[in-house]
């Protein structure tokens, strides 16, 4: 891996990875050349990414409480899922499309606004009609938050697009895995009620929000130069990256189907399957969730180093051995297998959505937002879905039936290479 060296350009190094107080913006300077890796920037904006999906997946590590307190059968769990995932994924592409024109650094506080009202609601939600409220104002949240948001991550990756990612996901990821985490410690423990404390952290991250739009502001002029030659043409013919975009359109559908049956069903199915407490089946979700989150800080660099192709090859159809097995594990190789799985299918999502932005340079928001959007959609519509399956089935067949999801894998091999000879692997 590439060593982290932000000592190359020492001014721009100080001044791009350091989020700006009112008095020093005004008086940042245009460096010479690109400025290297602001990994301030980066942590700050992974932080953020940390508090926003750490409050999303406190509603679905709650779906057991809501169960119970609200008698909802695994097709309304389903139905939560879906709204709050349509919200997530609908708007995406369409205010990424509108901030490539027109940049709002001061929007990603305001979707941490919506993240907040709809945690608040959440805890105090008299009935179901009013917890899919709830769930579609946490959803339109994440709609605005990941378009601008991965913005920001390419314009401090200082051309380090896969690491920049990786840094921005993973706190997406670390967030998503103590989401559970700490519903199994402080929620489900003192009830639905307990939800509204977590919106400290919503506050929390409309303060670091408001901050890396400031450096967004003040640094977004200096660094069209780099935008404009991130736009150069990658030499593909328009059906060749509508056929590239469909097969990444595939991939995504087949990680996120099968991601919904573990996010949505896991902890359910090791209470059915082995007879496990709330709190217990809880923990194994979180040790999901947390190998979620090393795989995909994992697999954005070595992206950049071996080829984001390679990566989303592997990535995919690699894990499918794990996932025919898991059905018949039991309670120990179903926790490891579970490891393996989150490791090895979170490392691809980095290099599709880099892969991607390549693919249709100079639309960068438009792409993350298409992404990220499709991506809560076919979880909402895979939660949905197998919620229906498990009802009219069972959780071990929905498992059975999900786990050749990952042989779609395949279709990676028709992606064109679109990736820039990589300068940057001969530093030390």
């Amino acid at each position: 891996m590439r060593t982290m060296n932000s000592a190359q350009n020492p001014v721009a190094s100080v001044t791009d990875a350091t989020l700006p107080t009112p008095a020093s913006t005004s008086a940042a300077a245009p460096p010479a050349s690109d400025p290297s890796t602001a990994f301030k920037v980066l942590g700050a904006i992974s932080v953020a990414h940390l508090m926003n999906d750490m409050i999303q997946s406190i509603l679905l590590a709650i779906y057991p409480m809501l169960k119970a307190s609200f008698s909802l059968s695994f097709a309304q769990i389903g139905m939560i899922t879906l709204v709050y995932q349509l919200a997530a994924s609908l708007l995406q592409p369409f205010i990424g499309f509108y901030t490539d024109r027109h940049p709002k650094p001061y929007s990603l506080p305001v979707g941490m606004g919506f993240t907040l009202v709809g945690l608040l609601l959440l805890s105090v939600a008299p009935s179901f009609g009013w917890l899919l409220v709830a769930a579609v104002l946490v959803g339109t949240g994440s709609s605005v938050f990941h378009p601008e948001s991965s913005r920001v991550a390419r314009m401090a990756s200082g051309g380090r697009h896969g690491l920049a990612q990786s840094l921005f996901q993973v706190g997406g990821n670390v967030g998503s895995a103590l989401g559970p985490l700490l519903a199994a410690l402080f929620i489900i423990p003192h009830g639905q009620g307990s939800v509204a404390w977590f919106s400290l952290a919503a506050l929390f991250g409309i303060v670091v929000l408001t901050g890396i739009g400031r450096w967004y502001s003040a640094n977004r002029v200096r660094l069209k130069p780099r935008a404009r030659r991130d736009a150069a043409g990658n030499g593909l013919s328009r059906n060749q990256v509508l056929g590239a975009l469909t097969v990444l359109g595939v991939l995504v559908f087949s990680k996120y189907f099968y991601l919904a049956s573990l996010n949505s069903y896991f902890t359910f199915y090791l209470i059915g399957k082995f007879g496990l407490s709330v709190r217990e089946a809880q923990l194994y979700l979180f040790l999901f969730l947390a190998a979620v989150a090393v795989g995909t800080v994992v697999g954005g660099p070595i992206g950049d180093r071996v080829g984001r192709k390679i990566v989303i090859w592997v990535s995919i159809l690699g894990v499918a051995p794990f996932t025919l097995m898991l059905p018949y594990a039991n309670l120990f190789w179903t926790g490891a297998l579970v490891v393996v799985i989150g490791m090895v299918l979170a490392s691809a999502f980095s290099a599709i959505v880099v892969y991607a932005q390549e693919l249709v340079p100079g639309k960068v928001g438009m792409i993350a937002g298409l992404f990220f959007g499709f991506a809560f959609g076919m979880g909402g519509v895979g939660a949905a879905a197998l919620g229906k399956l498990a009802d009219a089935t069972s959780l071990g067949y929905v498992y059975q039936v999900c786990a050749y999801l990952p042989l779609l894998g395949v279709v990676a091999i028709l992606l064109p290479n679109v990736e820039k000879p990589r300068a940057g692997n001969t530093r030390g």
